[in-house]
Protein backbone atom coordinates (compact mmCIF):
# COMPACT_ATOMS: atom_id res chain seq x y z
CA UNK A 1 0.00 0.00 0.00
CA UNK A 2 3.18 2.32 0.46
CA UNK A 3 4.75 1.22 -2.01
CA UNK A 4 1.78 2.05 -4.49
CA UNK A 5 0.59 5.50 -2.92
CA UNK A 6 4.17 6.84 -2.63
CA UNK A 7 4.64 5.52 -6.78
CA UNK A 8 0.94 7.98 -7.24
CA UNK A 9 3.00 10.83 -5.85
CA UNK A 10 6.18 10.35 -7.56
CA UNK A 11 3.81 10.69 -11.05
CA UNK A 12 2.04 13.81 -9.39
CA UNK A 13 5.21 16.05 -8.65
CA UNK A 14 5.12 16.26 -12.54
CA UNK A 15 2.11 17.91 -12.72
CA UNK A 16 2.42 20.64 -10.08
CA UNK A 17 2.40 24.08 -11.09
CA UNK A 18 5.05 25.57 -9.26
CA UNK A 19 8.53 26.17 -9.54
CA UNK A 20 9.30 24.51 -6.52
CA UNK A 21 9.60 20.77 -6.54
CA UNK A 22 6.45 19.92 -5.54
CA UNK A 23 3.96 16.89 -4.94
CA UNK A 24 0.73 15.57 -5.77
CA UNK A 25 -2.07 12.54 -5.39
CA UNK A 26 -5.43 11.19 -4.26
CA UNK A 27 -5.31 9.41 -0.73
CA UNK A 28 -1.81 9.07 -0.85
CA UNK A 29 -1.58 12.24 0.67
CA UNK A 30 -3.07 10.78 3.29
CA UNK A 31 -1.50 7.76 3.85
CA UNK A 32 0.54 6.83 6.67
CA UNK A 33 -2.52 7.73 9.23
CA UNK A 34 -0.11 8.58 12.24
CA UNK A 35 -1.44 9.77 15.75
CA UNK A 36 -0.06 13.21 15.80
CA UNK A 37 -0.26 14.93 18.86
CA UNK A 38 -3.13 17.48 19.81
CA UNK A 39 -2.38 20.99 21.08
CA UNK A 40 -2.31 21.78 24.68
CA UNK A 41 -5.43 21.06 27.10
CA UNK A 42 -8.73 22.35 25.71
CA UNK A 43 -9.00 25.80 26.06
CA UNK A 44 -5.05 26.79 26.32
CA UNK A 45 -4.71 29.26 24.24
CA UNK A 46 -3.44 32.77 23.74
CA UNK A 47 -5.68 35.29 25.61
CA UNK A 48 -6.88 36.76 22.64
CA UNK A 49 -6.21 36.80 18.52
CA UNK A 50 -3.89 38.96 16.82
CA UNK A 51 -4.97 40.61 14.32
CA UNK A 52 -1.75 41.13 12.27
CA UNK A 53 1.63 39.28 12.79
CA UNK A 54 2.92 42.69 11.69
CA UNK A 55 2.97 45.75 13.40
CA UNK A 56 4.28 48.12 16.35
CA UNK A 57 4.80 44.56 18.51
CA UNK A 58 8.35 43.85 19.25
CA UNK A 59 9.26 40.80 16.72
CA UNK A 60 11.62 39.61 14.36
CA UNK A 61 11.24 37.88 11.13
CA UNK A 62 12.40 35.07 9.08
CA UNK A 63 11.04 34.05 5.44
CA UNK A 64 11.51 30.42 4.12
CA UNK A 65 10.92 28.97 0.78
CA UNK A 66 9.17 25.47 0.46
CA UNK A 67 11.57 22.70 0.70
CA UNK A 68 10.05 19.46 0.23
CA UNK A 69 7.19 17.28 1.03
CA UNK A 70 7.60 13.76 2.63
CA UNK A 71 5.23 11.09 4.85
CA UNK A 72 7.85 11.94 7.62
CA UNK A 73 7.85 13.58 11.01
CA UNK A 74 10.63 13.60 13.05
CA UNK A 75 8.79 14.52 16.29
CA UNK A 76 5.91 12.66 16.43
CA UNK A 77 7.28 9.67 14.35
CA UNK A 78 11.15 9.60 14.76
CA UNK A 79 12.97 6.96 12.76
CA UNK A 80 9.59 5.92 11.19
CA UNK A 81 9.72 6.79 7.45
CA UNK A 82 6.25 6.94 5.74
CA UNK A 83 4.54 6.93 9.18
CA UNK A 84 3.06 10.16 9.39
CA UNK A 85 0.26 11.78 6.53
CA UNK A 86 2.29 13.97 4.66
CA UNK A 87 3.94 17.02 5.32
CA UNK A 88 5.44 20.49 3.39
CA UNK A 89 8.36 21.07 4.99
CA UNK A 90 10.26 24.94 5.53
CA UNK A 91 13.33 26.13 6.70
CA UNK A 92 15.83 23.03 7.24
CA UNK A 93 16.18 21.16 3.68
CA UNK A 94 17.72 17.84 5.46
CA UNK A 95 14.40 17.32 7.07
CA UNK A 96 13.39 13.25 6.98
CA UNK A 97 11.91 11.08 9.54
CA UNK A 98 15.40 10.62 11.24
CA UNK A 99 16.42 14.31 11.82
CA UNK A 100 18.35 15.16 14.97
CA UNK A 101 19.14 18.53 16.21
CA UNK A 102 22.77 17.55 14.97
CA UNK A 103 21.92 16.29 11.72
CA UNK A 104 19.46 19.66 11.32
CA UNK A 105 22.97 21.57 12.23
CA UNK A 106 24.76 19.99 9.25
CA UNK A 107 22.28 21.17 6.85
CA UNK A 108 20.65 23.90 5.05
CA UNK A 109 17.78 26.52 5.11
CA UNK A 110 15.80 27.59 2.46
CA UNK A 111 15.33 30.82 4.94
CA UNK A 112 16.36 33.89 4.42
CA UNK A 113 18.07 33.75 7.39
CA UNK A 114 21.01 31.46 6.81
CA UNK A 115 21.53 30.99 10.45
CA UNK A 116 18.22 29.80 11.27
CA UNK A 117 18.52 25.57 10.45
CA UNK A 118 15.51 25.25 12.55
CA UNK A 119 12.43 22.91 11.01
CA UNK A 120 8.87 23.56 10.35
CA UNK A 121 6.06 22.01 8.90
CA UNK A 122 2.55 21.65 8.33
CA UNK A 123 0.05 19.65 6.80
CA UNK A 124 0.12 19.51 3.17
CA UNK A 125 -3.27 21.27 1.62
CA UNK A 126 -5.08 19.50 -1.23
CA UNK A 127 -7.48 20.41 -3.46
CA UNK A 128 -9.44 17.54 -5.63
CA UNK A 129 -6.63 15.26 -5.06
CA UNK A 130 -3.88 17.70 -6.20
CA UNK A 131 -1.38 19.15 -3.58
CA UNK A 132 -0.76 22.63 -3.67
CA UNK A 133 2.39 23.48 -3.43
CA UNK A 134 3.28 26.32 -0.95
CA UNK A 135 4.57 29.51 -2.08
CA UNK A 136 6.37 30.57 1.29
CA UNK A 137 6.29 30.37 5.07
CA UNK A 138 7.05 33.23 7.39
CA UNK A 139 7.74 32.83 10.99
CA UNK A 140 6.85 35.31 13.19
CA UNK A 141 8.77 35.74 16.57
CA UNK A 142 7.55 37.44 19.49
CA UNK A 143 6.72 37.75 23.11
CA UNK A 144 3.63 36.21 24.55
CA UNK A 145 0.61 38.46 24.47
CA UNK A 146 1.34 41.15 27.32
CA UNK A 147 4.67 39.41 28.18
CA UNK A 148 7.65 41.89 28.76
CA UNK A 149 9.69 41.29 25.37
CA UNK A 150 12.90 42.08 28.09
CA UNK A 151 11.99 38.80 29.83
CA UNK A 152 12.01 36.57 26.73
CA UNK A 153 14.65 33.80 26.74
CA UNK A 154 15.75 31.75 23.59
CA UNK A 155 14.19 28.70 23.02
CA UNK A 156 17.09 25.91 24.23
CA UNK A 157 18.81 23.92 21.70
CA UNK A 158 17.18 21.11 20.10
CA UNK A 159 13.56 22.34 21.58
CA UNK A 160 10.32 20.87 19.37
CA UNK A 161 6.67 21.50 19.54
CA UNK A 162 3.64 20.82 17.84
CA UNK A 163 0.66 23.23 17.90
CA UNK A 164 -3.06 22.84 16.52
CA UNK A 165 -5.00 19.51 16.64
CA UNK A 166 -4.90 17.15 13.86
CA UNK A 167 -7.91 15.37 15.30
CA UNK A 168 -10.06 18.48 15.73
CA UNK A 169 -13.91 17.98 14.25
CA UNK A 170 -14.70 21.11 15.38
CA UNK A 171 -13.00 24.63 15.52
CA UNK A 172 -9.77 25.31 17.08
CA UNK A 173 -9.38 28.40 19.21
CA UNK A 174 -8.57 31.58 16.16
CA UNK A 175 -5.38 32.77 18.82
CA UNK A 176 -4.38 28.94 17.78
CA UNK A 177 -5.16 28.32 14.17
CA UNK A 178 -6.82 30.17 11.54
CA UNK A 179 -7.44 31.14 8.03
CA UNK A 180 -6.41 34.34 6.55
CA UNK A 181 -6.32 35.93 3.30
CA UNK A 182 -2.74 37.81 2.41
CA UNK A 183 -1.78 39.41 5.09
CA UNK A 184 -5.55 40.96 6.36
CA UNK A 185 -6.55 40.93 9.74
CA UNK A 186 -9.39 38.26 8.96
CA UNK A 187 -9.17 35.33 10.99
CA UNK A 188 -11.62 32.24 10.37
CA UNK A 189 -11.48 28.40 11.16
CA UNK A 190 -12.10 27.46 7.89
CA UNK A 191 -10.64 28.64 4.49
CA UNK A 192 -12.15 31.92 3.34
CA UNK A 193 -12.37 32.82 -0.50
CA UNK A 194 -9.90 34.90 -1.06
CA UNK A 195 -9.44 37.35 -4.02
CA UNK A 196 -7.16 36.83 -6.61
CA UNK A 197 -4.50 39.39 -5.59
CA UNK A 198 -4.58 37.95 -1.70
CA UNK A 199 -3.34 34.42 -1.40
CA UNK A 200 -4.98 31.87 1.17
CA UNK A 201 -2.50 31.54 4.59
CA UNK A 202 -2.86 29.67 7.62
CA UNK A 203 -1.76 30.78 10.84
CA UNK A 204 -0.50 28.62 13.75
CA UNK A 205 0.46 29.93 17.04
CA UNK A 206 2.59 28.20 19.35
CA UNK A 207 2.87 27.94 23.26
CA UNK A 208 5.47 30.90 24.84
CA UNK A 209 6.29 29.04 27.96
CA UNK A 210 8.72 26.63 28.75
CA UNK A 211 8.86 24.59 31.76
CA UNK A 212 13.13 24.81 31.86
CA UNK A 213 13.67 21.07 31.56
CA UNK A 214 12.18 18.98 28.82
CA UNK A 215 12.95 19.40 25.20
CA UNK A 216 9.95 17.45 24.34
CA UNK A 217 7.50 15.36 26.23
CA UNK A 218 5.51 12.58 25.30
CA UNK A 219 2.65 14.26 23.96
CA UNK A 220 5.18 16.88 22.74
CA UNK A 221 3.08 19.67 24.45
CA UNK A 222 2.98 19.34 28.04
CA UNK A 223 6.57 20.67 28.08
CA UNK A 224 5.17 23.95 26.95
CA UNK A 225 2.57 25.81 27.64
CA UNK A 226 0.68 29.75 26.55
CA UNK A 227 1.24 32.61 28.48
CA UNK A 228 -2.00 34.24 30.03
CA UNK A 229 -2.43 37.96 31.07
CA UNK A 230 1.13 38.36 30.59
CA UNK A 231 2.59 35.63 32.76
CA UNK A 232 4.14 32.30 32.31
CA UNK A 233 2.29 29.51 34.51
CA UNK A 234 4.45 28.44 37.33
CA UNK A 235 4.48 24.50 36.42
CA UNK A 236 6.74 26.41 33.34
CA UNK A 237 8.17 29.85 34.42
CA UNK A 238 10.39 30.62 31.32
CA UNK A 239 8.72 33.01 28.99
CA UNK A 240 10.27 31.86 25.08
CA UNK A 241 9.29 34.09 21.83
CA UNK A 242 5.74 32.93 20.77
CA UNK A 243 6.42 31.55 17.53
CA UNK A 244 3.61 32.67 14.64
CA UNK A 245 4.01 30.54 11.49
CA UNK A 246 2.34 31.38 8.48
CA UNK A 247 2.23 29.30 5.53
CA UNK A 248 1.39 30.98 2.18
CA UNK A 249 -1.05 28.81 -0.88
CA UNK A 250 -1.38 29.65 -4.07
CA UNK A 251 -5.29 29.28 -3.82
CA UNK A 252 -7.94 32.17 -4.14
CA UNK A 253 -11.62 32.45 -4.66
CA UNK A 254 -13.42 28.76 -3.85
CA UNK A 255 -12.27 26.74 -1.18
CA UNK A 256 -14.45 23.57 -3.02
CA UNK A 257 -12.39 20.25 -2.94
CA UNK A 258 -10.02 21.94 -0.75
CA UNK A 259 -8.83 19.54 2.30
CA UNK A 260 -5.67 19.21 4.70
CA UNK A 261 -3.55 15.91 4.72
CA UNK A 262 -4.35 15.53 7.99
CA UNK A 263 -8.22 15.46 7.48
CA UNK A 264 -10.53 18.06 7.33
CA UNK A 265 -10.17 21.69 7.13
CA UNK A 266 -10.52 22.07 11.00
CA UNK A 267 -7.45 19.79 11.56
CA UNK A 268 -4.47 22.33 11.61
CA UNK A 269 -1.45 21.98 13.08
CA UNK A 270 2.66 23.15 12.36
CA UNK A 271 5.40 21.64 14.37
CA UNK A 272 8.93 23.24 15.34
CA UNK A 273 12.47 21.61 15.64
CA UNK A 274 14.73 24.13 17.14
CA UNK A 275 18.02 24.28 15.35
CA UNK A 276 18.99 27.97 15.08
CA UNK A 277 22.67 29.02 15.98
CA UNK A 278 22.27 29.69 18.97
CA UNK A 279 24.57 32.77 19.34
CA UNK A 280 22.29 34.17 16.45
CA UNK A 281 18.93 33.27 17.89
CA UNK A 282 20.28 34.70 21.04
CA UNK A 283 21.19 38.14 19.31
CA UNK A 284 18.08 38.01 17.80
CA UNK A 285 15.96 38.21 20.76
CA UNK A 286 18.24 40.95 22.78
CA UNK A 287 18.62 43.26 19.30
CA UNK A 288 15.12 42.54 18.45
CA UNK A 289 12.69 41.82 21.59
CA UNK A 290 14.87 43.14 24.66
CA UNK A 291 15.08 46.50 22.50
CA UNK A 292 11.33 46.21 21.83
CA UNK A 293 11.26 47.25 18.38
CA UNK A 294 10.39 45.30 15.17
CA UNK A 295 12.75 43.85 12.42
CA UNK A 296 13.49 40.97 9.81
CA UNK A 297 16.58 38.53 10.60
CA UNK A 298 16.98 39.56 6.97
CA UNK A 299 17.62 43.53 7.33
CA UNK A 300 21.19 43.55 7.28
CA UNK A 301 20.95 45.39 10.38
CA UNK A 302 24.28 45.09 12.44
CA UNK A 303 24.37 43.13 15.37
CA UNK A 304 25.01 44.83 18.81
Amino acid sequence: MRRASLAVLTIALAVVPSTLAGCSDDESAHAGHGDHATTAAPGDAPDRVIAGPQGAVAQFVVECGFSHAAFDDPIVHPGEPGASHLHVFFGNDGTDAFSTVESLAGGGTTCNQSLDLASYWAPALIRDGVVQTPVKSVAYYRAGIDVAPATVEPYPYGLRMVAGDMHATDAQPLAVVAWTCGAGSLREAVPPACPAERNLRLLVTFPDCWNGVDLDSDDHVSHVAYSHRGACPSTHPVPVPQLQFSVEYPVTGSIDGLELSSGGLLTGHADFYNAWDEARLAREVRNCLHRDVVCGVASGRTDG
